[in-house]
């Protein structure tokens, strides 16, 4: 097995030990949690996060404690592309992102994106390339949702009773474009 997908490096959460997850929960993790700290972050922290990627060919990012990489989506109406750096893992032969939106009642822009058009980019620096999304549904979804939350990220377990009787978070699988 490879060591990346499409230039992607892989994540296997299965793997990943729970002590990396407890030091970045312990280091602020818990903190971005918060209404008002995820506010913060997603309106003044996040944005930078893609240009400062791009900038360092992907040695620098400003998420620390978590896999990232950049997704690049095609406007569900503007058809304009647009740049959104994303917590990530991989299942298998797919990268596999969580459309939490900080918690909050609506999806994420780009979750509505890669719904209109799947055809999409993934990329950490200049690493990366084409791939096909899907949603992820059931059992699968169910399963992914809760790896995520146990070994990547505490704060889906926040996120989602945060939306509970609101919405249900997506789980989106994306696969290597064999025909790029």
């Amino acid at each position: 097995m490879s060591a990346t997908l499409n230039g992607i490096p892989r994540v296997n959460l299965e793997a990943r030990p729970l002590w990396k997850r407890e030091l970045f929960w312990l280091t602020g993790g818990k903190l971005f949690t918060t209404e008002r700290a995820a506010a913060l972050w997603r309106r003044r922290i996040a944005p930078l996060e893609s240009p400062l990627m791009k900038a360092t060919h992907g040695r620098m990012r400003l998420s620390q404690g978590i896999p990232v990489l950049v997704l690049t989506s095609t406007g569900a109406r503007s058809g304009k592309q647009y740049e959104s750096p994303l917590a990530y893992f991989t299942d298998g032969d797919d990268v596999v992102l969580i459309a939490s939106n900080y918690g909050r009642e609506h999806h994420p822009g780009w979750y509505y994106n890669l719904l209109a058009h799947p055809d999409c980019e993934l990329h950490i620096g200049p690493r990366g390339g084409r791939f096909v999304a899907r949603e992820a549904t059931g059992a699968d979804r169910d399963r992914l949702y809760a790896l995520a939350a146990d070994r990547l990220n505490k704060g889906w377990e926040v996120y989602q009773q945060r939306t509970d009787g609101i919405r249900t978070i997506p789980v989106l699988r994306l696969s290597p474009d064999g025909g790029a």
